[in-house]
């Protein structure tokens, strides 16, 4: 099976796509791309879309982790990414969906705000990737490309602001999933892949990791992904983060 994965350095859907071809047992050539400049890139190579992850297998193009996901339980059934009862499959599909369509938003927004604040940890997040220039050079240049991924993740004050505002309730879905048996299992199931790497990434902001690290949905992202690229120093507003001070957050 001829596998090539693109992604972007950081990216939590992409971070997805790479547990699962492993869990599957699925060598695969890992392409890096540039924030922003990726979209023309994947149009270039033909890819229906302009967004990450997109894997090219066998010849055949196929973009987004959940489409992904379906097809590599296609091709490869062991170790099975969904359960086979019905019941439990579509609890599974119900939360892989809410951790794409809802969860990846706003910790990437989060993320990109604390970057347009300070550029420093760029590099730490480029750890491992290779963009065919230097990572400090890409680091220095890179002004107008965290402008432009902020602005195209609507990274705004009031945005943010908000999404923090809500992390809360998002950890306790995600602990109440733990709790139910929806996710945590072994082997891990889609909804975890989905899951644990955006919460993963939240964790390498030092403003966010001390109200999740403590809690069932830190616990699972620290054991599916224990190495994820990148630190974040203190950026947000200290008024930002009070609703993570609560104790439904605790």
């Amino acid at each position: 099976m001829d596998a090539k994965l693109y992604v972007i350095p950081g990216s939590h859907p992409s971070m997805t796509v790479r547990l699962m071809l492993e869990a599957k047992g699925i060598d695969y050539k890992r392409v890096d791309l540039m924030p922003v400049v990726a979209k023309g890139a994947l149009r270039a190579l033909r890819f229906p879309g302009n967004t990450v992850p997109a894997l090219k297998l066998d010849g055949r193009r196929i973009q987004g982790s959940r489409e992904i996901a379906h097809e590599l339980d296609k091709l490869v059934p062991e170790p099975p990414l969904y359960p086979a009862d019905p019941a439990g499959r579509v609890a599974v599909e119900q939360a892989e969906r809410w951790g794409d369509e809802e969860l990846q938003a706003p910790i990437r927004r989060i993320l990109w705000y604390a970057i347009r604040q300070d550029r420093s940890p760029l590099g730490s997040y480029s750890e491992g990737a290779r963009l065919g220039v230097p990572i400090g050079l890409a680091v220095k240049t890179a002004a107008p490309i965290v402008a432009a991924a902020s602005r195209l993740n609507e990274a705004s004050d009031e945005n943010v602001r908000a999404d923090l505002a809500a992390l809360p309730g998002i950890l306790q879905r995600i602990d109440d999933w733990i709790a139910e048996g929806v996710l945590g299992g072994d082997p891990p199931n889609a909804a975890d892949l989905q899951i644990a790497p955006s919460i993963r990434l939240a964790m390498t902001l030092d403003d966010l990791r001390p109200a999740i690290e403590g809690r069932p949905a830190g616990e699972h992202a620290l054991r599916l992904v224990p190495d994820f690229p990148g630190e974040a120093p203190p950026v947000l507003p200290a008024a930002w983060l009070e609703p993570l001070k609560t104790p439904a957050a605790a």
